[in-house]
């Protein structure tokens, strides 16, 4: 089953870390998702609250 991108329409790019302020995912990850293993849109997924911090600590 494939996994379902995490975008919420919220496209805005924090200059800092680089990271979607919506999904929280580089804008290289969110042009390629769909070209992307569900392995590694797993691993992408997984890093969320890593990626949270990273944010919250700009």
């Amino acid at each position: 089953m494939a996994v379902k991108s995490p975008c919420i329409e919220l496209c805005e790019f924090d200059g800092r870390t680089g990271l979607c302020n919506g999904c929280l995912r580089t804008l290289a990850e969110a042009r390629e998702w769909k070209k992307m293993t569900d392995h590694r849109r797993h691993q992408i997924i997984n890093e969320r609250a890593r990626r949270e911090k990273k944010l919250a600590g700009r």
